[in-house]
């Protein structure tokens, strides 16, 4: 699986690098420019980036403008941002095609490598892995938008939370305490209510999360 890796700290960029690579990742290009990046996932089209949000030359936002400008041209090109900031913008606008193949993590909540490598091939799968506290900043406004996620009961809102996060159905059994078939129940209640035509499970799962996301109805065309 090839990965493009943006990061502009040389300590942590050659980390991920030596990490990628033991889990058996090729790194198609490891940069530290927005620039640079946007020309080597043009160039690579990997399988994945793995993204930082602020690089050089102005340390703002060049990390997800160059990811957003990529996905224009590769449609669903799998991006996992990792970053110590949430800018809610620009994460909003990579959900908003639908696609899924995205990731949001930070940087002082990755707190084992497992964690990282399975978010990483969850992302280039095009499922999602989303930090908790990302989440929590962009329902900041959704909550209060009116649309289908109003249909949704409490405990379905935090099941499809844990599906946000990439939680599978035994995780998320085990993080609120029921059986697996209770999760089950529950996404079934979720697909129905947001009105996603019947799929492959995968698919609707990654739909449901994006409607999540983005307090919208998710389409299935």
């Amino acid at each position: 699986m090839r990965v493009v890796l943006a990061e502009d700290l040389y300590l942590l960029r050659e980390g991920l690098i030596r990490l990628l690579e033991a889990h058996g990742f090729t790194i198609a290009a490891a940069v530290e420019t927005g620039p640079e990046l946007l020309d080597a996932l043009l160039t690579h089209r990997p399988d994945v980036a793995v993204v930082d949000v602020r690089l050089p030359p102005t340390l703002t936002d060049e990390g997800l403008q160059a990811a957003l400008k990529a996905r224009r041209e590769i449609a669903g090109l799998p991006v996992l941002v990792l970053s110590q900031h949430v800018q809610q913008l620009y994460a909003r606008e990579l959900l908003a095609d639908g696609t899924g193949g995205i990731g949001y993590l930070l940087k002082d909540r990755v707190f084992n490598a497992g964690q990282f490598i399975d978010a990483v091939r969850r992302v280039a799968a095009g499922g999602t892995a989303m930090d908790p506290d990302v989440i929590a900043k962009l329902m900041q406004t959704t909550s209060r938008r009116p649309g289908p996620l109003l249909r949704l009961s409490p405990r379905e809102r935090e099941v499809l939370e844990l599906m946000a996060e990439g939680c599978s159905n035994s995780a998320i059994a085990a993080r609120l305490s029921v059986s697996d078939g209770a999760v089950a129940k529950h996404i079934a209640n979720i697909f129905g209510k947001l009105e996603l035509a019947p799929d492959e499970d995968a698919n609707r799962r990654v739909l449901a999360v994006l409607t999540y996301l983005n307090g919208t109805a998710g389409q299935t065309g």
